[in-house]
């Protein structure tokens, strides 16, 4: 009888235990930028099972992860295009940044391997302009003396949405041509001068998987999962480098990120022989007053934890995490600035 009172009183306690855990449990919205979200999910789906816990993170875009959370409807917006000093102060939104990636001009040309093109940022610029129109024209032969070019039109595709892609890409063909910067400028969005949109990363990859004779741009990690076809690039040094975690890192070694608010610093462009031109940091927006201070903790809960322990899960799919002094200071700011409508801190710990 004793036995049977124990074992009832076992699995009550079971019971009750898996009642907590159940009810402990939560799920976050966040939306924003398509550049993270292979690394959100991965992220997401390892946190899940650590911690039960669950993140449905919506890929619409840095201008949509911008609106969403001013609008306060997720717990977090996600944008690469990190905001002015002016818009973070009249939104009241603090900024950090989650991780560092490439972005890499993608092709889909008859007789041409991944790797095997190279292309410049000023003969890029040219092309996305439609002043170079055919892929066997001089300035790309020149960049590429043993390859064998068809002579087919260049068809450009870009994004088509509010995307932190294109600010990072528009943003690197303004440093490095004039009359871009003069003519088309830099932004999530821009008035191209030539192409066919696709939205998100995912559009821009799925139609140069598609077509022939296309070019486009998407985070590397895209190019990779769809098997695309990726160009070298020649760097600020003069360099013709590939993409890998190992030149987005270079990129990002020097990265002064106290130089910018919310430490949003642009890696486009960077010196360095080893360095990506088209690197970028990708960045996350909460609201300083908290309205639902159990969805804002869960998500620094979730942000801390891959700090803490996604770093290889991000290398594994060439994304560079932030170096843990930086993560001190995220840290900081978070206890600092989140607070509840009583003044109460968000993040103690």
């Amino acid at each position: 009888m004793m036995k049977k009172t124990i074992l009832k009183s076992s699995l009550a306690v079971l019971l009750t235990a898996s009642a907590f855990c159940a009810q402990a449990a939560h799920t976050i919205n966040g939306a924003g930028a398509s550049f993270p979200y292979p690394v959100y999910a991965k992220w997401a789906s390892e946190w899940n099972k650590a911690t039960g816990n669950k993140l449905n993170y919506q890929s619409i875009g840095s201008g949509g992860g911008q609106q969403q959370i001013i609008s306060k409807t997720v717990a977090f917006g996600a944008s690469d295009d990190p905001m002015s000093a002016e818009k973070l102060k009249e939104n009241d939104l603090l900024q950090f940044p989650a991780i560092i990636g490439g972005t890499v001009p993608v092709v889909n040309v008859e007789g041409v391997k991944s790797g095997q093109l190279v292309l410049s940022g000023p003969v890029i610029a040219d092309i996305f302009q439609g002043k170079i129109t055919k892929w066997d024209d001089k300035a790309i032969a020149e960049l590429n003396p043993d390859l064998k070019l068809p002579s087919s039109d260049i068809i450009v595709v870009h994004r088509s949405d509010g995307s932190g892609t294109t600010f990072g890409w528009t943003n690197y063909l303004s440093k490095v041509s004039d009359d871009w910067k003069n003519k088309v400028g830099q932004g999530k969005s821009v008035k191209w001068p030539t192409g066919q949109g696709g939205k998100g990363n995912e559009g821009v990859a799925g139609v140069v998987r598609q077509m022939k004779n296309t070019i486009g741009y998407v985070e590397y990690a895209y190019a990779k999962q769809n098997n695309l076809s990726y160009a070298k690039m020649v760097n600020k040094d003069g360099k013709t480098v590939e993409p890998k975690l190992e030149s987005f890192a270079a990129a990002a070694k020097h990265a002064d990120w106290d130089s910018a608010p919310g430490m949003g610093v642009v890696l486009s462009d960077e010196p360095g022989a080893d360095s990506w031109p088209v690197t970028a940091a990708s960045f996350i927006l909460l609201n300083k007053q908290v309205d639902k201070p159990e969805d804002t903790k869960t998500a620094l809960e979730f942000f801390d934890w891959a700090f803490q322990n996604g770093k290889d899960s991000a290398a594994s799919i060439d994304y560079v995490s932030i170096p843990d002094e930086v993560v001190e200071k995220i840290r900081k700011e978070w206890r600092d600035n989140l607070k509840t409508k009583d003044g109460s801190p968000v993040w103690d710990k």
